[in-house]
């Protein structure tokens, strides 16, 4: 019943569609999800999530996941980041992916709804160090477009995967196209 809801509201009301790679089979790996101008990008996120029926994940502080926020913060794929014990944030991410059967982290690189000169670099190396695929996603919205990239297994050199990366970009553009990294 939401997955019917999802999609009347996300397809035909709002007009938007979901393109690219069924990934399916990918049962873990780094969603890789551009550009992030506004916090509407959050809701393409829901949606998607809720019409493909994947489950995909988000990480917050620990602290988030309290009562009375946490179950909801949970059934929307959330989950918690504990960094306690010295274990740094792409650590303590990578054991995440170890305790899962199933997990899809959906990362924003810019880090940021405001411009920025640079992506963040985290979504690489958690990726790197949980030996799992970054799945490029683009959220178009000049086509209302939420794209889906094939599956890129990082080598180690950062600056050649972004080259490959970034072709999954090109022409995307964001709610906010100012705010939008320039690839």
């Amino acid at each position: 019943m939401k997955k019917q809801l999802y999609k009347f509201i996300f397809l035909k009301l709002m007009g938007w569609k979901i393109v690219g790679v069924e990934n399916a089979e990918v049962k873990k790996c780094v969603l890789m999800v551009m550009p992030h101008t506004s916090n509407h990008d959050f809701y393409l996120g829901i949606f998607t999530r809720g019409i493909s029926g994947l489950e995909m994940n988000w990480v917050g502080k620990k602290e988030l996941f309290r009562f009375p926020f946490g179950y909801y913060f949970r059934s929307v794929g959330g989950e918690p980041l504990d960094r306690s014990g010295g274990l740094n944030k792409v650590d303590s991410i990578a054991a995440i992916f170890d305790r899962k059967e199933i997990f899809r982290l959906a990362v924003a690189p810019e880090g940021t709804r405001k411009k920025v000169s640079e992506i963040r670099t985290g979504f690489y190396y958690i990726a790197l160090k949980a030996n799992v695929p970054i799945v490029p996603v683009a959220f178009d919205w000049g086509k209302k477009e939420v794209n889906l990239g094939k599956p890129f297994y990082p080598t180690g050199n950062y600056e050649a995967d972004m080259e490959i990366l970034k072709q999954h970009y090109k022409g995307v553009v964001g709610k906010i196209p100012d705010n939008g990294f320039q690839l």
